[in-house]
């Protein structure tokens, strides 16, 4: 009786547990397949860095056609976020400006705009535009090129990796300046007497330390948006276009997200 019991508790524990088990298995398996997707990313991109900073790279006709891909990169571009970062950067500057002013802590309203645009939304707004305009769409390419040719491709993509990277770049540098001349001129107006004080504050915002921390991030951000979406689309050429393409955004915005969190605690912890 007590073994019929037993055998009869067994199975109806085995029978519950069942569908956890199938759900653990399941989860194991997603996990591993996440995991070596991330890692073929990473050491496709890992190649392509590595040719990125060969010298043999920059020679004969593949300078030409890497320089091509940089103007194509950055000047359609350039002047549009110039105008988008002005007005966004002028409207962030005048509603600090003005709350700092009704608080009495207008002292410490340009460091609080520089440390705010420069040194945080600028590098991550210039790293989405270029993935949105330049390598989101050059991701599709990518893919085509993986359906349809074998082999690493790293010398066909190597042009658009450049390309992001160099964007990512002159977009932060331009829209940077476009923020501290708004900054300048909504504070100081057109007048040369707060230059002095200006750039006294500029020194001090941008010690040796927060200097290392923003160049570390601005890097990964512009890897982070050269690397990834091509990655994706020829690790995984099988894919469609539409899930291609939303595989590429989800990795690449938890990527952004991951090395703004990682700059934040180099920064203020």
């Amino acid at each position: 009786m007590r073994a019929r019991l037993g055998t009869g508790y067994d199975g109806e524990m085995l029978s519950f547990l069942e569908p956890w088990f199938a759900t653990a298995r399941l989860l194991a398996v997603m996990a591993g397949r996440w995991l070596r997707n991330w890692w073929r990313v990473l050491f496709w991109g890992a190649q392509m860095v590595v040719l990125a900073l060969s010298p043999s790279s920059y020679r004969g006709h593949y300078k030409k056609r890497i320089l091509a891909h940089i103007y194509v990169s950055t000047a359609p571009i350039l002047p549009w976020f110039i105008a988008l970062s002005a007005l966004i950067s002028l409207v962030i500057v005048r509603i600090v400006w003005t709350t700092a002013l009704s608080y009495g802590l207008s002292g410490y309203a340009l460091e609080v705009l520089t440390r705010t645009l420069v040194l945080e939304l600028i590098p991550l707004v210039s790293a989405l535009f270029v993935s949105l305009r330049v390598t989101m769409p050059g991701a599709q390419t990518a893919a085509a090129l993986a359906q349809h040719q074998t082999g690493h491709l790293l010398w066909p993509l190597l042009p658009r990796a450049v390309a992001g990277v160099v964007a990512v770049y002159l977009l932060a540098a331009v829209a940077s300046c476009v923020a501290l001349g708004l900054s300048y001129l909504t504070v100081y107006g057109f007048s040369p007497w707060g230059v002095a004080q200006f750039t006294g504050m500029i020194g001090e915002v941008f010690k040796p330390d927060t200097v290392v921390v923003f160049g570390i991030k601005t890097t990964l951000f512009a890897l982070a948006v050269s690397v990834v979406p091509l990655g994706v689309a020829v690790v995984d050429p099988q894919a469609q276009l539409k899930v291609a393409e939303l595989k590429a955004f989800a990795r690449l915005f938890s990527s952004l997200l991951l090395i703004e969190a990682l700059s934040l605690l180099g920064s203020y912890a």
